[in-house]
């Protein structure tokens, strides 16, 4: 990634992949708090950050946050400030390893067994013979029965004769890589693997209790950090079964452990079950508006501040990036697509810069999709929104104002948790006559 100082370079400093590595010296905006929060002194991450760095026996949380509100971004960057501290925080992208359609509980123990053997590789943390053969016996020939998984069980057998070698952990890792595989593609196997934890999850929770038992003292006392992103994306009703059913075991490390997670869940009286066993932050959108309606022109610089970090303003023709920033209502995704599609435009056009036209047909490609994924039904509840704004703080129909946060049609802004419509989504319901 490139800073833009010319329009053919605008999709690349604009592409929706979150800041990582040297891009996150080079680009990372770390302004944007106040305005999430409404408070200069507060940081949900800063909050998580600081924790993370204290041994504690409720030391897993779940990061809450918008699709698109810069969630991943700011995770990589706290995972880098953590490592630079020599501690050793490792992301795990969910969506790359495993099926979110259908998820279970056992696949994300196993996504963190597989970041905790790694973990411990890099460092090059010994362990004892006993956790080593405990670790082999969950994939040994006596325990894999079926065909369909033989090679795992060639794995197994190949790491066994190297339990002595500094190069164990290294078969164990082939392991999960294979399994990853088979969760993923092959429904067949996936079940085997998941039998396997699940009739062996007290095993499974002192194994890697133990293995980063030994990675703290190898590190002087630092804990390791697993971060499983991309769980936000599961739907709701399977992100209650694994959260709800299986609080307990999720919760269940004594290291820190980051799950991101569905925001309309939050409005569900049984979330509040879940705060017995994990802690919960909520990463708010860079509001716009203020609760009683009112420009926010202090959000608006803060994005444009981040855009500055990667573009050459002068890439927008005037007023172009005003109109954008405002009506994606804080949404950092939604805006990068603007960009990129008003860009793209301009190149076919073979235009230097961006035009308000440009970014008046990105708008409505995105307002075309935003309201695709509501109904008739829903009009007036989005105009309640809008148009009340006592309501906008008690909302009395829980169960549709969670569906319009899963369609993105009503964003939560900072810790007074307060909604308003998308603002692409309320211009259409103004021509709806609304």
């Amino acid at each position: 990634m490139k800073y833009a100082n010319n329009i053919n370079d605008i999709t690349d400093a604009f592409k929706p992949s979150a800041l990582a590595g040297e891009e996150l010296d080079r680009f990372f905006c770390d302004e944007t708090m106040e305005f999430r929060t409404g408070d200069k002194y507060r940081s949900p991450i800063e909050d998580i950050f600081k924790a993370c760095k204290m041994p504690s026996e409720k030391n897993v949380f779940l990061l809450l946050g918008h699709p698109g509100c810069g969630k991943s971004t700011e995770l990589n960057k706290m995972s880098d400030n953590l490592n630079k501290e020599n501690y050793k925080a490792l992301i795990v992208h969910c969506d790359k390893d495993i099926d979110l359609i259908k998820p279970e509980y056992t696949d994300l123990l196993f996504l963190i067994g597989e970041a905790l053997v790694k973990i411990a590789e890099e460092v090059k943390c010994s362990l004892n013979k006993a956790t080593k053969e405990k670790l082999l016996s969950f994939w040994s020939t006596e325990t894999v029965k079926t065909g369909a998984s033989g090679r795992i069980s060639e794995l197994a057998a190949e790491a066994g004769t190297k339990i002595e070698s500094p190069s164990f952990l290294s078969s164990i890792l082939n392991i999960f890589l294979q399994g990853k595989a088979d969760l993923r593609f092959n429904t067949e196997t996936r079940t085997e693997y998941r039998i396997i934890i699940h009739q062996r999850t007290s095993d499974w929770l002192s194994m890697l209790n133990t293995i980063a038992a030994k990675i703290s003292e190898k590190l002087e006392t630092k804990q390791p950090i697993i971060i499983l992103e991309s769980l936000e994306k599961i739907v709701p009703e399977e992100a209650w079964k694994i959260f709800f059913n299986y609080a307990a075991t999720l919760s269940g490390f004594n290291f820190p452990v980051i799950y991101t997670f569905p925001i309309p869940l939050s409005y569900e009286p049984r979330f509040a079950s879940l705060r017995g066993y994990f802690q919960s932050k909520t990463l708010p959108m860079i509001k716009q508006k203020t609760v009683e309606g009112k420009p926010y022109e202090a959000g608006t610089r803060v994005i444009r501040r981040i855009i500055e970090k990667r573009a050459d303003t002068g890439l927008f023709e005037n007023n172009v990036l005003d109109t954008l920033i405002k009506k994606t209502g804080g949404s950092l995704r939604d805006l990068f697509y603007c960009i990129n599609t008003s860009a793209n435009r301009a190149i076919n056009r073979k235009s230097a810069v961006i035009s308000m036209e440009d970014a008046n047909r990105a708008l409505v490609e995105l307002k075309s999709s935003l309201t695709r994924r509501i109904e008739r039904k829903h009009y007036e509840f989005l105009s309640m929104i809008r148009k009340d704004i006592l309501k906008r703080k008690s909302i009395d129909d829980s169960e549709m104002l969670l569906e319009m946060l899963q369609a993105d049609a009503v964003l939560e802004y900072n810790a007074e948790h307060w909604h308003d419509v998308h603002p692409l989504v309320g211009e259409f319901l103004e021509e709806q006559g609304y």
